[in-house]
């Protein structure tokens, strides 16, 4: 063997490294995450931001039937508003997430729902029971109609 070839196989060769830089990126992505999650919270600009005032509210019970409709009454009254027959697919998804978590806990559906319209447009489906609310207007005008119409109606 020469010299050169001995040289090379004796020297130690060095570990690898991990770049530094990544980690001052990842340091710097997680304390501006904390920094803005902190902002947020203390301005009370985040999703559990305090609600417009309402302009409309109204109590409404849903009651299931078994033909398959659904019965919607007043609140307040107990009067029957209308019974919606068919698919009636985002009514009957909306009332089915609320309606999940309130049989989790062992409520029942006798209790009313909150309906609210309020001042800047949205109108808000809430539960007062659980505390959950669903802000219809994520869901396109056509679906916050659906629940907006209650509002009107008058008992049959």
């Amino acid at each position: 063997m020469s010299g050169l070839q001995a040289s090379t196989l004796t020297r130690k060769i060095a570990p690898d490294h991990f770049p530094q830089w990544v980690l001052y990126c990842a340091a710097g992505i997680i304390a501006f995450s904390l920094i803005s999650v902190g902002l947020v919270r203390i301005t009370g600009n985040g999703p559990d931001q305090k609600a417009a005032a309402p302009t409309v509210q109204r109590s409404l019970v849903f009651q299931d039937h078994n033909d398959g409709g659904v019965r919607v009454e007043d609140g307040v009254t107990g009067k029957t508003l209308t019974v919606l027959q068919g698919e009636q697919g985002f009514v009957r998804g909306t009332l089915r997430a609320l309606t999940r978590e309130r049989y989790s806990r062992g409520i029942g559906s006798e209790l009313p729902f909150e309906l609210i319209a309020r001042v800047d447009g949205r109108v808000t489906l809430f539960d007062p029971s659980t505390g959950q609310r669903v802000d219809l207007e994520s869901f396109g005008p056509t679906n916050t109609g659906e629940f907006a119409r209650f509002l009107a109606m008058q008992p049959e």
